[in-house]
């Protein structure tokens, strides 16, 4: 019961976004000002919030070895299947590869953890590879399709973290932590009033535009299965495997399992509604995997002995 709560919020959200675009509630203007405001400002402040009062160092290399290569490898899957079976342009295909494999470690990961594990430690080294590694090359990937195509160049690539807010929200984060800087009062209270908006928000489009999406969409059914057999089914399986082969103990294999079998984060959706790129997909993506990712990490705990 407790872990039916921690997706609660993620459903009743969606579903008020979606019901206020189906009465004509959040028109075309508003929907596409709400999702600008969460790029531009709600998320890069959380970002910085979140990251800030993280405490970098003392990582298990092995554990978060596990993850990671549980992630590169059905993040790139998408990635690759995108193209070669399902003709996707560039920008989609790095939509595909988040969905298949960029996990919503913050607001569904943490109350997760909280419940499965009783901490966050892991949660946190899995927040800082998909936010500080995985975000910026979906980003980097996202942009070079905005700017037409071609080749990547540097100096656009290095301009990236100055011309994007969440990655540039993250990196102050990270140098906050890293240095002990602390914010005054009149600078960290806004800081984490706006932090508080950002997911809420998020998802409130993103159930909006599963009403927008529902007559136009050209997002196929073994499209969605695909990514969701990548994300629940394959990832927290290559997990387990790669945690079992570096001889993990039973907590750290069932933290290693649990996070890559987490749903389809909406900075997905996020990410695709900025650059306008596999909106469709994003959404439904981040639902159906929400969605079913409650029975497949319940199943996970109880096979790992939890």
């Amino acid at each position: 019961m407790g872990m039916l709560r921690a997706f609660e919020p993620i459903w009743l959200l969606a579903a008020i976004g979606y019901a206020a675009r189906r009465w004509g509630l959040l028109g075309d203007t508003a929907l596409s000002a709400l999702a600008w405001f969460v790029f531009h400002v709600a998320m890069p402040a959380a970002l910085y919030v979140r990251l800030a009062a993280t405490t970098l160092g003392g990582f298990d290399g092995r554990e978060l070895g596990a993850f990671a290569a549980s992630l590169v490898a059905t993040t790139g899957a998408g990635w690759y299947l995108a193209g070669r079976f399902f003709h996707r342009k560039h920008g989609e295909r790095a939509i595909w590869g988040m969905a298949s494999g960029y996990g919503n470690a913050a607001n569904l990961g943490i109350p997760l953890a909280m419940q499965v594990l009783g901490n966050i430690s892991f949660l946190v080294e899995v927040l800082l590879l998909q936010t500080l590694i995985v975000s910026p090359v979906i980003l980097a990937t996202l942009d070079r399709h905005a700017a037409g195509g071609g080749e990547l160049r540097f100096g656009r690539l290095a301009t990236l973290p100055l011309r994007n807010p969440v990655i540039l929200g993250s990196a102050l984060g990270i140098a906050a932590s890293a240095t002990g800087f602390q914010a005054t009062s009149v600078v960290q209270t806004p800081l984490k009033m706006l932090a508080t908006t950002a997911v809420p928000a998020a998802l409130i489009a993103l159930g909006a535009s599963l009403w927008q999406r529902e007559k136009t969409t050209d997002v196929g059914r073994a499209e969605i299965s695909v990514i969701t057999l990548l994300k629940l089914i394959a990832q927290p399986a290559l997990a387990c495997a790669a945690g079992l082969a570096l001889q993990l103990s039973a907590p750290e294999l069932l933290a290693v399992v649990v996070c890559a079998g987490l749903p389809t984060a909406q900075n997905t959706f996020v990410f695709a509604r900025q650059y306008d790129i596999g909106v469709g997909l994003a959404s439904r993506s981040v639902i159906v995997t929400t969605t079913l990712s409650l029975a497949t990490i319940a199943g996970a705990a109880a096979l790992l002995g939890h």
